[in-house]
């Protein structure tokens, strides 16, 4: 069985920045344990960094969401501290979801020996878009999300989020 756990885009723009939220602050230490956790356990860690340039705002995220956030090279791009201990295989996504997933977790779409977890920020954005991304690439694999390690933009997108992934086949869990 080849072993994964995700973390989603633990930035501080999402964390204290501009998107910051009192729930994001509070998943820190469950996903530094989780990052443990998995250490422990030989799963590999991946980590996502959502990854902005100075054109944003012309995006179409950028006109959706018009508030520029991770901007390479900034302090909000950054991980949080306690997180960026950890990371060693940081995967830049320009948008919601990555591809480059895929190809780190190894191409074949029918894969049954994919065991992948993931947690991070925010729930109803990137960690539901990386989420039904990997469900759809690989319908065989054994997918869940850590509810309590992940926050959303609003307790009750949270909450939508976490909805959708189980009417998806995404096991939601609590640690």
């Amino acid at each position: 069985m080849r072993k994964f756990l995700i973390v989603v885009d633990m930035q501080n723009d999402f964390i204290s920045g501009v998107l910051g939220s009192d729930e994001a602050k509070a998943i820190v230490p469950t996903v530094v344990s989780l990052i443990n956790d998995a250490k422990k356990e030989n799963r590999t860690v991946l980590f996502t960094q959502d990854t902005h340039d100075e054109g944003y705002m012309d995006s179409s995220e950028g006109r959706h969401l018009p508030v520029p956030h991770c901007v390479k090279g900034t302090e909000g791009w950054k991980l949080h501290p306690d997180i960026a201990l950890y990371a060693e295989d940081v995967i830049q996504k320009p948008t919601f979801a990555s591809l480059a997933l895929m190809d780190r977790l190894g191409g074949d779409q029918n894969a049954r020996d994919l065991d992948i977890s993931l947690c991070g920020v925010c729930t109803d954005i990137c960690v539901v878009s990386n989420a039904l991304l990997l469900r759809a690439f690989y319908p065989e694999a054994k997918l869940r999300v850590f509810a309590d390690a992940c926050a959303g933009v609003t307790k009750q997108s949270h909450e939508a989020a976490l909805s959708v992934l189980a009417a998806c086949h995404v096991e939601v869990l609590s640690i």
